[in-house]
């Protein structure tokens, strides 16, 4: 190679896309999608839901110190993580039923990167203008013009993302007294280091990476195919009606060619860049930004509205497209009965739970006691789980063992009935079991725990340990 030669460049460089500002109902739909969604994010840490005087009155709380999950109505504890589980598995089998149904309809309206994509575009496109201008503005040589609109969109991408990490926080601590904290400067490292990474990252990916998160980043875009089938909605491209394309001049026949004029306004306003003429491709994110723009240079044209819409592929490859969906087929009823099964079971776990739970764990050293007397005695940890909103006190008994007596902090008796639990919290106690000799070296006995207001119990199965004979 000559020292003339330019060096051989083996990647095209990443082209950046100007999507073009475009009106119609599925542009409508993304703008109320955007305003719903970022509503609720950023407004639903400040509801409020009474739990009572013990417990916190935020009605979306993840509370990390107290390592409990609060829904409205609903209260998680750790041991209880497998509703999580659920709720994953349900969110996981309901993105694949809406995706067999109506595509990638997740990625073009609710896809976190989509709708804060959308809220930086308008921004950029309200300081620097549509398209054309933005391209002209990133093109033109450095001007006071140039600095003051490009620091300007900057500056609210990053109060943006300064919001969207702050409501992010918000669930995580009580709302207004972190909002508090924030104007008075008294905000703890943490919960700002948490802040301003969420800023930044917010920043970069819908400032910055935008599609490119879509195209290379996201998994979702790779297997997506594998849950369409031939009755799948999709962003679809009408060949037969369009072809063969080409300018067109006002007053000519639309005899012997199609009715696409080759206008690129579906290629322009493509948050991906893609031209969807060529067919479905990993990059569609079935927004139905191009449907809006075609129909719009049909309208004047005063031509059928649908040469770009959602079709399924049955309906191009017939050629029929006023055939009817059929959203009820094999691959939709099998995702409905999946979600249904695991709700269904999660609603009785959820129903049926008890307010009490108890845990017992037998000392490890030593196993057993041999007391002057004659009798064994073992210990063990006791854990009550009080799950209401009031303070407690429980009657402990031991079932399965003949002459036992419990004693703690010098209460000794066959039971003990006065053990106090705080109000949604853990009380622990330490225990002592004390009986004649067993015939066995190892029995089973169980701790039942009652409620001294309601009668309610809760029982935990242990072993009391005994020499061997």
């Amino acid at each position: 190679m000559s020292n003339d030669e330019p060096p051989l460049q083996l990647f095209e460089k990443q082209k950046k896309i100007y999507p073009k500002r475009v009106w119609g109902r599925y542009r409508e739909l993304k703008w109320w999608a955007m305003v719903i969604t970022l509503g609720i994010y950023y407004l639903a840490p400040f509801i409020r839901w009474d739990r009572g005087p013990y417990a916190p009155d935020q009605a979306i709380l993840i509370d990390l110190e107290s390592r409990r999950a609060y829904w409205f109505f609903i209260e998680i504890w750790p041991q209880e993580v497998y509703y999580l589980t659920g709720i994953l598995i349900i969110a996981a089998l309901a993105l694949f039923f809406a995706t067999s149904v109506l595509g990638r309809v997740w990625c073009g309206y609710l896809c976190p990167q989509t709708v804060w994509t959308d809220l930086y575009v308008w921004v950029e496109r309200i300081i620097q203008g549509d398209r054309n201008a933005r391209m002209k503005l990133d093109n033109a040589p450095l001007s006071f013009e140039k600095v003051w609109k490009k620091g300007l969109t900057h500056f609210i991408w990053l109060l943006i993302g300064l919001l969207t990490g702050g409501a992010f926080v918000f669930y995580f601590n009580d709302a207004p007294d972190l909002w508090n904290d924030i104007l008075n400067f008294e905000v703890s490292y943490t919960v700002m280091t948490f802040m301003f990474g969420l800023t930044f990252s917010t920043y970069l990916m819908a400032g910055y990476a935008r599609e490119q998160v879509c195209t290379y980043m996201c998994p979702y875009a790779r297997f997506q195919s594998a849950m369409f089938d031939n009755d799948t909605l999709i962003i679809g491209y009408d060949e037969d009606r369009g072809e063969e394309r080409g300018k067109y001049k006002k007053g000519q026949s639309w005899e012997d060619r199609g009715h696409c004029i080759d206008c690129s306004l579906c290629v322009q306003v493509c948050p991906t860049g893609i031209d969807i003429r060529k067919g479905l491709q990993m990059e569609c994110i079935a927004c139905g930004l191009c449907a809006d723009a075609c129909d719009g240079v049909m309208e004047k044209l005063d031509l059928p509205k649908g040469l770009i819409g959602y079709y399924t592929p049955r309906h191009l490859a017939n050629k029929d497209r006023s055939a009817e969906v059929r959203f009820i087929r094999p691959r939709t009823i099998y995702y409905t009965l999946f979600i249904s099964v695991v709700s269904l079971i999660m609603l009785y776990t959820l129903v049926t739970r008890s307010p009490l739970e108890i845990h017992s764990l037998h000392d490890r050293n030593p196993l057993y006691v041999k007391l002057s007397d004659g009798q064994i005695r073992n210990g063990y940890d006791i854990k009550i789980l009080n799950k209401a909103y009031e303070h407690k006190e429980f009657s402990l008994s031991v079932d399965g063992l003949d002459d036992a007596e419990i004693s703690v902090r010098g209460i000794t008796g066959s039971s003990i009935d006065a053990l106090k639990a705080d109000a949604d919290s853990v009380a622990s106690y330490k225990i002592f079991v004390k009986a004649p000799r067993q015939d066995v070296h190892s029995l089973s006995i169980g701790f039942v725990l009652r409620d001294n207001d309601t009668g309610v119990t809760a029982k935990h199965e242990s072993l009391f340990i005994s020499p061997e004979r």
